[in-house]
């Protein structure tokens, strides 16, 4: 049994990667991520739960259901990210630690994607590094459970 869990949430559209906008957002498809991720996190000896939705109250629900099971997560909140206080207050809720994820660096796109609900209460923010950064922030997490916990 893996000593940590980490639970992986994607919003909006980002069902539809490796066709939505590639140019931005890469080939790579969420199976592929997922599939990525799952190798890394064994190779790290932590167990992944992965998620995805389109619906604001999914991904409430599930942050909330995340207490007492989860570690760590690691959240691509995509749109909601700039408009969303009800995923941001389930973060604060449950107080788990998180990595807020973004596939394309959000500060050189509109204006509208400059700020966020959710940095200023992550461990940490990861941007512009393409599926990639979801390793990064995987190992990241790794290494910030063990040093919360020795």
């Amino acid at each position: 049994m893996s000593k940590y869990s980490i639970l992986v949430i994607n919003g909006p559209n980002l069902n539809l990667l490796g066709t939505r906008e590639p140019g931005i957002y890469g080939a790579g498809t969420l199976q592929d991520l997922t599939a990525n991720l799952d190798k890394v996190a064994a190779e790290c000896g932590v167990s992944l739960e992965h998620f995805q939705s389109n619906h604001e109250g999914q991904i409430v629900d599930k942050i909330q259901s995340a207490l007492h099971r989860h570690d760590f997560l690691l959240i691509n909140a995509g749109a909601y990210t700039h408009t969303s206080v009800a995923i941001r207050d389930a973060i604060s809720g449950v107080s788990i630690p998180f990595y807020e994820i973004h596939i394309s660096n959000v500060h050189s796109r509109e204006p509208f994607r400059h700020h966020s609900y959710l940095s200023d209460k992550a461990v940490g923010v990861i941007v512009g590094f393409g599926l990639k950064g979801y390793e990064y922030a995987l190992r990241a997490a790794v290494d910030y459970l063990h040093k919360q916990n020795h």
